[in-house]
């Protein structure tokens, strides 16, 4: 099927969710979660014939989103059935006006119509995606890349067949099959098929879908993650917290790509620092980390001196960047000139320091005290997530339910003219 006449089918198909009632939703996402677990053996073959194709032409951590266990298949169907105990967006009645001539108007919530998601590597957003627009009231065009076509297919084919036992059409998900870059365009170019436009990527696709989309389309995901060790920092909590922002999973957008140390502490702190992520990860058979510095922080512990972009990288991988700075401010300004609004945080013990941090960071999410890979659908309580919105209209941070619809207004009368 071309993605031109996957757009068409998918956009007849969607006014029939647009209108379902919640159960009638849940029930879909059930009968897709167990499909899923059902068919675990065909997906995990699939995606076996995608790791082997993918060996030696993406890294080591890119192969671990790609991977897929009867685990994490598990993982996707508790996750849909996560979904299934949110409450349905759809029919929320947001604000309510009663004018003086007796109208009655309700700002309430409705589908968007046709979301399309173009992703690459990590097949979960399959099941994640579908699952959200489904709930949402949204069918979904899906476009993945190459590496995890096969992985993607095996997963769409057991979602459709819980769709079809649920009475649904089936194709309300679709999957693009062309992974060309033309497919990509296509949707970017989807004038009345695609209601929104979702990348989730590295910052070339990213920038391809802003700078050339037709359709509505939300930024998503480049994280460039700065970690903020302020002088009145617990220096055994801040070894902690950066460890997990930047080593506990580093190929996703919330791991930390930069830290920020306050200068009247970094004699102390960077050599355990350089300890932590070094010496004792290597002593405990985990990967190092490559420890990036500017000038200052070289002379105090060495490592490899930063060069002209690292701190405007976001490595993905078992890479850190690592400057000297004077004070909350300097961290905040430097923040300001080289993040990407993802997620930023900082270690205190001093309320004002980390007052003036959250006012003044302009970011999707703002830490105190706590680890940048907490930003997540999940751990926010919004079950999967669609991606994380790094713009500001009309979603922001990690994006739910709530964020897949619109609002229309509804106006009740009894004869009212003007």
């Amino acid at each position: 099927m071309t993605t031109l006449d996957l757009m068409q089918t998918v956009k007849a198909a969607a006014p029939v969710l647009a209108c379902a009632e919640a159960e009638q939703k849940n029930m879909a996402l059930l009968a897709m979660a167990g499909a899923l677990e059902a068919h675990c053996a065909d997906i995990l073959q699939a995606n076996s014939e995608d790791m082997q194709a993918a060996q030696g032409k993406i890294s080591d951590v890119m192969l671990d989103r790609l991977l897929l266990t009867e685990a994490r298949v598990q993982a996707m169907a508790e996750g849909i059935r996560a979904v299934v105990l949110l409450p349905d967006p759809v029919g929320e009645v947001l604000a309510r006006v009663e004018r003086p001539n007796g109208l009655v108007i309700e700002k309430t919530a409705v589908p968007l119509g046709v979301i399309a998601i173009i992703y690459e590597s990590r097949p979960n957003v399959t099941s994640d995606a579908a699952a959200l627009c489904i709930k949402s009231g949204n069918a979904c065009i899906l476009r993945c890349g190459k590496e995890a076509w096969r992985s993607a297919e095996a997963i769409v084919r057991a979602l459709r067949e819980g769709l079809a036992k649920s009475g649904f059409p089936e194709t309300l998900i679709g999957l693009v099959e062309d992974t060309s870059r033309d497919s990509a365009v296509e949707l970017m170019h989807g004038v009345g098929y695609i209601d929104l436009l979702i990348p989730r990527g590295g910052a070339g696709l990213i920038r391809a879908c802003i700078e050339q989309a037709k359709v509505p389309c939300i930024q998503t995901g480049t994280g460039i993650c700065h970690v903020y060790v302020d002088r009145a920092a617990d220096p055994y909590m801040a070894l902690t917290v950066i460890e997990n922002a930047k080593a506990s999973r580093p190929s996703v957008c919330n791991a930390e790509e930069v830290c920020l140390v306050h200068r009247d502490i970094a004699a102390a702190f960077l050599p355990a620092l350089k300890s932590a992520l070094t010496d004792k990860r290597i002593a405990a058979g985990k990967p190092s980390v490559e420890l990036r510095c500017d000038p200052e922080a070289y002379a105090l512990i060495g490592g490899t001196p930063a060069g002209e972009n690292d701190f405007d990288t976001e490595f993905l991988n078992y890479i850190l960047a690592v400057k000297v700075v004077g004070s909350v401010e300097e961290a905040v300004r430097h923040i300001a000139a080289h993040s990407t609004g993802h997620s930023d945080a900082i270690l205190t013990s001093d309320k004002t320091a980390a007052d003036y941090f959250v006012r003044n960071v302009d970011s999707a999410a703002v830490y105190v005290n706590a680890s940048t890979r907490f930003t997540d659908g999940g751990e926010f309580g919004l079950g999967c997530e669609m991606g994380i919105s790094t713009q500001k209209l009309h979603a922001r941070g990690p994006m739910g339910l709530r964020e897949l619809t619109t609002y229309k207004y509804i106006i009740h009368g009894n004869g009212q003219i003007r």
